[in-house]
């Protein structure tokens, strides 16, 4: 399958790292003319020259700045009125017991996973209805349906996700755009990487082996018995954005391993 996305414009929400890096790398090298954004300008502006050094012909800029906050995502919206594609892909978690969060952390994350997506979908998704052609999509997790007992507050934000993208998939109903939440699962982020270092340097094993034992002891389903990579979560996501998925919208879109034990 060839996808080609020359002429759309792309947008991935904290993308200077991980999955959001790869989504938009990926986007870059089926022809997307990307945005890319972190929260500091030197985050950001690396991100932009990997991407640039590995893909030469791609069309990739960088944009730094807070997308938790209104005012951060009104500045991304002035610099970049328009868009074909938007990746709501930027999100923060952390292990917190249910009775330890405060307010101000449930609203946090609340404003970061949530709101940054409820926000910019809110400015982008009108004009892509007009032009007849669009895509959205939501970076949700496994943790959305399999609540974490030890990030309850985490989870609660990635299933409001999954209700956002039906909801609005609804609302665009007929007009060519779709919108669709992927779900990672266990994911050789860099995240997962520098929880995982001080195992790895410890046990003399290579991060892929000590990442595939933390799959097995805290997520006993998983089919595939290791961490995905980012790239097949970011395939997963190009696929969705592309031409060819036309027809698919309003889905919860899995690249969890089978750790959701559902039909």
């Amino acid at each position: 399958m060839h996808i080609d996305l020359s002429g759309k414009t792309a947008i991935v929400t904290g993308s200077s790292a991980g999955i959001g890096f790869a989504i938009a790398a990926g986007l870059a090298r089926a022809g997307a003319h990307v945005i890319v954004n972190g929260r500091s300008a030197a985050s950001t502006a690396q991100a932009v020259e990997r991407i640039a050094a590995a893909a030469p012909q791609a069309q990739v800029e960088g944009h730094a700045g807070d997308l938790g906050t209104a005012q951060g995502c009104a500045e991304l919206v002035a610099r970049y009125p328009s868009c074909d594609i938007l990746v709501n892909n930027l999100g923060i978690y952390g292990l917190q017991d249910f009775f330890e969060t405060p307010d101000s952390e449930w609203q946090r994350f609340f404003e970061v996973n949530i709101m940054s997506g409820v926000r910019l979908s809110r400015a982008y998704l009108p004009a892509m209805v007009g032009r007849g052609w669009g895509r959205v999509v939501f970076i949700s997790s496994e943790s959305a349906l399999n609540i974490p007992a030890d990030m309850i507050h985490y989870g609660f934000t990635k299933t409001a996700l999954l209700s956002l993208a039906r909801g609005l998939a609804k609302r665009v109903a007929g007009s060519g755009v779709t919108v669709n939440s992927v779900l990672p699962g266990p994911t050789l982020s860099d995240g997962l990487a520098t929880m995982l270092a001080d195992e790895v340097s410890a046990s003399g094993k290579t991060l892929d082996e000590v990442a595939a034992e933390f799959v097995v002891a805290h997520r006993p389903s998983s089919i595939i018995r290791r961490a995905a990579s980012v790239e097949e979560v970011a395939n997963m996501v190009v696929y969705t954005c592309s031409p060819q998925a036309s027809a698919t919208t309003g889905a919860a879109l899995r690249v969890d391993g089978g750790v959701v034990d559902s039909l």
